[in-house]
Parts: C-alpha cells; sequence; structure tokens
C-alpha cells in the first residue's frame, strides 16, 4: 500500500512542475485523492460490496470533481492532473502511467451490460477536454489531442486530434515525438507542430490550387505572346487569396 502511494506521489512530481513536495501533492491534488478513494471504491466493487464502492465513489466526486465508476480498471502511477470533470466509465481500463488532463470522458456508446468504455494502454496521454468513445483500445504510449472526439482504435505511439479524431501522418507524429523526448513530456498531448490533419489536408489543398493558378498564368502570357487574345480567360474574381485562407484555418 506504501509503496503504491510512493510511486503514484513519485509519478505526480515527475510530470508536474508545478508539484514542490510529497506534502503537498497528498493533501491538495484532487487527481491523487480520486485514484486513491476510487482503489477503495474498487476494492468494495470487486467484492461484491456494490451500494458501499458506488458510495465512495460518490463521495469522491463530490469533493474531487472527478467521477471514476468503481468498476473501473486504473492501473499504476496514473495522473489526473487538475481532475475537474473527469469522467471513467464502468468498464473502462486505464494502463499503467497514463495521465488524463481535465473535462475528459471515457465513455461508453451502448446500453448493454457488457465492454462498452475504452482501454487506455500503458503511457496513453489524453489532453485536455478530450472524449473517447467505444470499447476500443487506444494503443500504448499513444497521444489524445486536447478536445478531439476518438471513436475508433489509436494504433500504439500514434497521435489523434480532431473531431472525430484522425490520426497524425507518420512523417509528423515522428516530430512531434522527437520533441517531446527533448522535453520529457508532452503535456496536454500537443506539441507546436500537432494540428488537425484535416486543416493540414485543406493546407496542401491550397497550396496546389495556388500553384495551378501560377501554371495557368504562365500559359496565358505565353498565349498572349503568340498573338492570341486571352484577356476573357482572366478573371480577376476567380483569384485565389492564400492568405485570406490561411487566416481562416489557423
Amino acid at each position: 500500500m506504501f509503496s503504491r502511494l510512493r510511486e503514484d506521489i513519485r509519478a505526480i512530481k515527475e510530470r508536474d512542475p508545478a508539484a514542490r513536495s510529497a506534502w503537498e501533492v497528498m493533501t491538495l491534488y484532487p487527481g491523487f485523492h480520486a485514484i486513491q478513494t476510487q482503489r477503495l471504491a474498487h476494492w468494495c466493487w470487486i467484492h461484491g460490496m456494490n451500494w458501499l464502492g458506488r458510495a465512495i465513489s460518490q463521495f469522491s466526486r463530490w469533493m474531487t470533481g472527478i467521477e471514476i465508476h468503481p468498476g473501473a480498471v486504473i492501473g499504476r502511477r496514473v495522473f489526473i492532473d487538475h481532475g475537474m470533470g473527469v469522467v471513467i466509465g464502468e468498464t473502462a481500463e486505464v494502463g499503467d502511467d497514463c495521465t488524463i488532463y481535465q473535462g475528459v470522458t471515457l465513455g461508453g456508446t451502448s446500453l448493454q451490460k457488457k465492454k462498452r468504455h475504452p482501454t487506455l494502454g500503458p503511457g496513453v496521454v489524453v489532453g485536455a477536454g478530450a472524449k473517447v468513445l467505444g470499447p476500443f483500445t487506444v494503443g500504448a504510449g499513444a497521444k489524445i489531442g486536447s478536445n478531439s472526439v476518438v471513436l475508433k482504435e489509436v494504433p500504439p505511439g500514434a497521435s489523434a486530434v480532431g473531431i472525430p479524431a484522425r490520426i497524425l501522418e507518420t512523417a509528423v507524429a515522428a516530430s512531434r515525438e522527437e520533441a517531446a523526448a527533448t522535453l520529457g513530456f508532452s503535456a496536454y498531448a500537443i506539441s507546436a507542430g500537432m494540428d488537425d490533419p484535416m486543416v493540414q489536408a485543406v493546407h496542401r489543398l491550397l497550396e496546389h490550387a495556388v500553384a495551378n493558378e501560377d501554371r495557368l498564368n504562365k500559359l496565358l502570357a505565353r498565349l498572349a505572346q503568340g498573338g492570341m487574345d486571352c484577356t476573357d480567360l482572366r478573371d480577376a474574381e476567380a483569384h485565389i487569396d492564400p492568405g485570406q485562407v490561411n487566416r481562416l484555418l489557423d
């Protein structure tokens, strides 16, 4: 028991630079309190004392703002940072060394009494406000961007962002992992180069359209040099302003 407490405190101090001492973590961190009370509630739940488990869970919710069903399975060294508004459902499984930020929901999409909540592999980071919904697995070391809505499986080590969440390209994810390794930890599961893949796709389509417009203008210029009248083919209103589109997307 005490070894689990020590490793929980050590994990929080490693991942949160604001944690100044073990005493501060033990007395003032709601995520730490929620994990400890959930262990007691889960023990009651698996030993048939369901009402007592739910009562302990409800008390913890009142005290911390974090709602963890006593049936959920929580691994070692799990850190719930800030924590307000976190909801973890009955059949959810959270692996060792996961980090979960405020406003996260590990929810179900079925009313049937079966596995209906997600499983987080070891080392997963779920950014603030993210919703992971359904009985699938988020692979070990994966990152879920803040406010993303994840509705399908995420491969190990991948990064998912957006609504609905999409998997970042391998090259982008590798760049992010390199930057995160330099820092030691990727807070909130985001980095400077972690754009929504849909936004990246629109940017690339825009670049392609601008390149095509440039080629068309060169073609019209050569036709004009050859004596052809191309005035009616030049439509000023059809000109693409990439700066304006970029401002809408950024």
